[in-house]
């Protein structure tokens, strides 16, 4: 159970509701069956993986113009939007079961996804700031990733019987309510949105617009501002450029190694009953990694460097033992990779000073959902040639690049918010 505690009232609802919505968004019992229900349909193996390509390309387009468009306008309402689109898609897949209704199904799970990724940050950041808690920002992250988790394992223990008791439909009209919560719930993040200038540097200072003059073209749309300004203090300002880097070097690779833990799983040599048992490992490392992100916040360069050094060493001897024993440092690994990834996240939102942050996290987002497909691909030819636990302890060797990027660098700046954290990756 979660522990909601806070300084002051305001902090404390912002807790609980990120919480709750976090839990909710992810208590989907549709999770672990809608391969079935795919495959059940009569869509093959080939239609299927097409469908994965569709929610991964509807994320990656969609992911940076989303993020300007929750910094033009109410952070809160894309929030509320995002989980009614998930909603509107699982509801889909059971009334009109088929590969179309499959298909714009994903495409609406994959909007909702890019709208709610940066919005959510965002919000929470600001909020944060405005009472002079941005120090507590990666606690509430961390309990937030651990929410998630848990919202996934209570939807794999009561997808089963719900689907034993209704079948598919029971199963996805469950899943449709949960979104209808999260919808409801996302109506109580409080958003207090300070009037964005007109121009500005990272300074707050008034710049010229790339015509030379004072104001923007105030013709031009306001999402457009947004996503205009974001990416420019992403590429003028380094240390906002390494942090957005710095994301997706973090998260990318076990994020993809995730989907393939039950085949690493059955090549242990369990019977399949077993496979979810050793999975409840990894979900277990999870949870523990985001409920450390308080105590991650205190590592220096070459301690977050050793954290991925040693997360990539766990995860292949566990992979590489081929035995159910390796799971548990399986489940060790990911829990590293879950703080590492808090952690990374803390220091983009830490290095954001300009009112389009949103459209900045975004931009680290789209860039892990991109070199998630590289992963997916890669992971594809090694393991077809090699097998799973070859393809995991490849898997891993970017992380012991990046840390020795890390435990070489120079010293962090003076003055530098956060300075426990990594601030020279060589990534910018």
């Amino acid at each position: 159970m979660l522990i909601v505690s806070a300084r002051v009232p305001a902090e404390r609802r912002l807790a609980a509701t990120l919480y709750a919505y976090a839990f909710l968004t992810d208590l989907v019992l549709l999770y672990p069956v809608y391969a079935l229900l795919f495959a059940d349909t009569g869509l093959s193996v080939g239609q299927i993986s097409s469908l994965f390509v569709l929610w991964s390309a509807a994320g990656i387009l969609l992911e940076v113009p989303s993020g300007a468009w929750a910094d033009a306008v109410s952070r809160r309402l894309l929030l509320c939007l995002a989980p009614l689109l998930a909603a509107a898609g699982f509801a889909l897949w059971v009334l009109v079961p088929s590969y179309p209704a499959f298909a714009v199904g994903f495409l609406l799970w994959g909007a909702g996804g890019a709208l709610r990724s940066g919005a959510l940050e965002a919000l929470v950041w600001t909020e944060l700031d405005r009472l002079g808690a941005a120090g507590r920002y990666a606690r509430l992250a961390g309990r937030a990733k651990t929410a998630e988790s848990l919202g996934v394992v209570a939807a794999m223990g009561l997808a089963a019987p719900v689907l034993a008791l209704g079948g598919y439909p029971a199963v996805g009209a469950a899943s449709v309510a949960a979104c209808l919560a999260a919808a409801a719930v996302a109506t109580r993040f409080p958003e207090h949105r300070a009037a964005k200038p007109a121009g500005h540097d990272r300074t707050g200072a008034a710049q010229p617009d790339a015509a030379g003059e004072g104001q923007p073209d105030p013709a031009e749309p306001g999402w457009w501002k947004s996503l205009r300004g974001g990416l420019a203090e992403a590429r003028a300002d380094r240390s906002v450029r390494a942090a957005v880097l710095l994301v997706p070097a973090v998260a990318a690779v076990w994020g993809g190694l995730d989907e393939y833990t039950p085949l690493l799983a059955r090549d242990t040599g369990v019977p399949a009953a077993g496979v979810p048992l050793l999975l409840l490992l990894v979900w277990a490392g999870t949870t523990v990694g985001g409920l450390l992100a308080p105590a991650g916040e205190r590592l220096t360069d070459r301690g977050f460097a050793a954290l991925l050094a040693g997360a990539a060493l766990a995860l292949a001897a566990g992979a590489l033992l081929r035995h159910p024993a390796g799971f548990v440092l399986v489940g060790v690994a990911f829990a590293a990779f879950q703080l590492a990834t808090v952690l990374a996240d803390v220091r983009l939102q830490a290095r954001i000073s300009g009112p389009d942050r949103a459209t900045v996290t975004s931009a680290a987002g789209m860039a892990t959902d991109l070199t998630i497909v590289a992963v997916y691909a890669g992971y594809g030819v090694v393991a077809g040639a090699a097998g799973n636990a070859v393809a995991f302890a490849v898997a891993v060797l970017p992380y012991l690049l990046l840390a020795g990027r890390l435990a070489i660098g120079r010293p962090a700046s003076p003055g530098l918010p956060n300075r426990s954290l990594p601030d020279n990756t060589g990534l910018s």
